[in-house]
């Protein structure tokens, strides 16, 4: 008779997104055993740096950018970076970057929106495996500022900070305590994922408030997430005695993160998902409890837009809308004020 015929040995060939998915899986898995291995120390290990990378009232020095201005200028950044497809940890290095900068050298208001992009653009040159480009960053300031006086300031602000960026921020603790959580026995994954998306736009509301900037980013991390759970109502809520701060402290830190929310509950949903924003019911027409809250003055959140209508890209802030005056398009050299 005839013989059987030869099974077939040749390897499938894999579909380009099995082979992604599985390239996943596997930095997923790697990601959490160096987590277990390292988290602990590289949790200690950041939060000793707070102190060095933490400004103190950086708009002392500033006798033309207040509050408000800083406000307007992070607000505006926050839709930026979500626009550039960049990371919240790009975001929340270019605002320490900004803060500290300020913190050295005084700024002319019309180039502060300057000084924002750079910040924004050594951030992303950090963190980011493609940064955004110059001319990107430029065509956002509605090609107010050239390519020189962006690549001027940025050695500028580089040397006044000297070359030191690598910042502990909110966004490595948020991540951090999230994956003790999910450590935990019997840990919620969906109560987890929704509390840390929401402890992110908390978060990012308070990067534009300078009153936060008193905080420490491991306490605003525990802190956001804290509140998340609360306004969330969850059943398992975070243990914030991991983040080593007394209770006392984290009480304090929620009481003003919830009169920011409640400052900002028309903001704050464009900063959430859908599904997320769903789970809040006070954004829909309530009111999260603490607004009778006394705390210190807090800055209402906007997210602009441009004015003119003149930029594609709907995130760009024009100069005729700008906190201390129009910035001027015809600016031919970088000024900062002489200290």
């Amino acid at each position: 008779g005839s013989c059987p015929p030869r099974p077939d040995r040749r390897r499938r060939r894999r579909r380009p997104e099995e082979k992604e998915e599985k390239e996943a899986a596997g930095e997923s898995r790697l990601e959490l055993q160096a987590f277990r291995d390292y988290g602990e120390s590289w949790y200690r290990s950041r939060k000793g740096l707070e102190s060095r990378f933490q400004p103190r009232e950086p708009l002392a020095r500033q006798p033309q950018v207040t509050a408000e201005a800083r406000c307007k200028l992070v607000s505006w950044l926050i839709p930026v970076h979500r626009h550039l497809g960049v990371s919240f940890e790009a975001l929340c290095l270019a605002v320490n970057t900004l803060d500290r900068f300020l913190a050295t050298t005084p700024v002319a208001a019309d180039c502060f929106q300057l000084l924002g992009v750079t910040a924004l653009l050594i951030a992303c040159k950090q963190v980011e495996v493609h940064p955004p480009s110059v001319k990107q960053l430029l065509a956002l300031c509605c090609d107010a500022f050239s390519r020189q006086q962006l690549c001027n300031l940025e050695c500028i602000v580089l040397h006044k900070l000297g070359f030191s960026l690598a910042a502990p921020t909110v966004s490595f603790f948020l991540e951090h305590f999230t994956r003790v959580r999910m450590e935990e026995p019997g840990a919620d994954a969906g109560e987890a994922s929704d509390a840390g998306i929401l402890a992110r736009g908390v978060a990012e509301l308070s990067l534009a408030d300078y009153a936060f900037t008193k905080y420490a980013p491991s306490l605003l991390a525990a802190g956001s997430l804290g509140l998340a759970d609360r306004l969330l109502r969850h059943r398992r809520p975070l243990d914030l005695r991991v983040s080593g701060y007394r209770e006392g402290l984290l009480r304090g830190c929620m009481a003003e993160l919830q009169l920011l929310v409640a400052l900002n509950e028309q903001s704050l949903p464009m900063v959430l998902p859908p599904d997320v924003a769903q789970k809040c019911p006070w954004l829909r027409g309530g009111e999260p409890q603490g607004r009778e809250i006394n705390s210190s003055p807090t800055y209402l959140l906007r997210l602009f837009v441009c004015s003119r209508g003149a930029c594609a890209s709907g995130v760009c802030v024009c100069g005729n809308t700008w906190a201390q005056g129009e910035i001027n398009p015809a600016i031919n050299s970088l000024q900062l004020i002489s200290s």
